[in-house]
């Protein structure tokens, strides 16, 4: 009988061992969300700011998945996602009207600017985004676009709508597939135009003969909103952790977090939430 609890006792010990890993497990899990979100929130730094707030407040961590915002969009309807961040408005409402999303709260704006050569070779410089890409398009301009179904692309196809070249952009326009970090870095290394969210470009290092050349057209307004996921198409959504981020990022010490985060004493994204 002695033999046969000394041949038992590791097998029950290895067995309670299992138990308290899978529960250890299951609790981290439970401990943390995901969010879908755009590649300029990330490319800007604002998550490695706002991040360590959150979950010092909730004790909730958020894995970050940097997207376009139609891929982030894409991700939340496959029921990747737990909570979404981006910026394109016309597309998150049909996103919660389609009943993807619970509800869509505003969170913070800053502005769209065009980036080209200091020198300026097409004359674009000034305050109207549509009278620059008129000019961009019939000089065929270098022009990178995002060409990623982001936000930032969607604006940009509004404005060479608005501009009458759409799709006629010129010779020099070219779609690389690729965030706001890379679209700037081709357009430094080859001398193109760019357009591109403020807050990026002020966490952009690799400038080379870069300058804002376009900025202050109203129609460059940028709008970010947040929402969870609909957990009545994908069950296992955590919906009530989801909403513990949306319920922070709105409320005053949230807002105030955005209204911190500053690059060379620069603020890059504006608070206004319930607005």
């Amino acid at each position: 009988m002695t033999g046969f609890k000394s041949f038992c006792a590791p097998a029950l010990v290895q067995q309670a061992l299992i138990a308290i890993l899978l529960i250890a497990s299951c609790q981290v899990l439970a401990q943390s969300i995901t969010m879908a979100s755009t590649t300029s929130t990330e490319q800007s730094g604002l998550f490695g700011h706002l991040m360590p707030a959150f979950k010092k407040a909730s004790g909730l961590d958020v894995k970050v998945v940097a997207l376009g915002t139609g891929q982030a969009l894409d991700m939340a309807r496959r029921g990747d996602a737990d909570v979404l961040f981006v910026h394109d408005q016309g597309a998150e409402e049909k996103f919660v009207a389609d009943g993807w999303g619970v509800k869509r709260y505003p969170v913070m704006y800053n502005d769209f600017i065009l980036i080209g050569p200091r020198s300026d070779p097409v004359g674009t410089q000034g305050k109207d985004i549509v009278q620059a890409l008129q000019k961009l398009a019939a000089a065929h301009g270098n022009f990178i676009s995002r060409g990623d179904k982001s936000g930032t692309h969607a604006a940009e196809l509004r404005y060479w709508k608005l501009a009458g070249a759409d799709p006629a952009k010129g010779r020099g326009y070219k779609e690389c597939g690729c965030g706001m970090g890379p679209a700037l870095n081709i357009a430094a290394s080859s001398g193109a135009y760019v357009l591109a969210d403020r807050g990026t470009w002020l966490n952009f290092r690799n400038r080379a003969d870069l300058a804002v050349l376009v900025e202050g057209d109203t129609r460059l307004f940028n709008q970010y909103g947040v929402m969870v996921v609909n957990p009545a198409k994908h069950p296992h959504v955590k919906a009530q952790d989801a909403q513990k981020f949306v319920d922070w990022i709105v409320s005053p010490a949230g807002q105030q977090a955005i209204a911190d985060y500053k690059m060379g004493g620069e603020q890059l994204f504006f608070p206004n939430a319930g607005r």
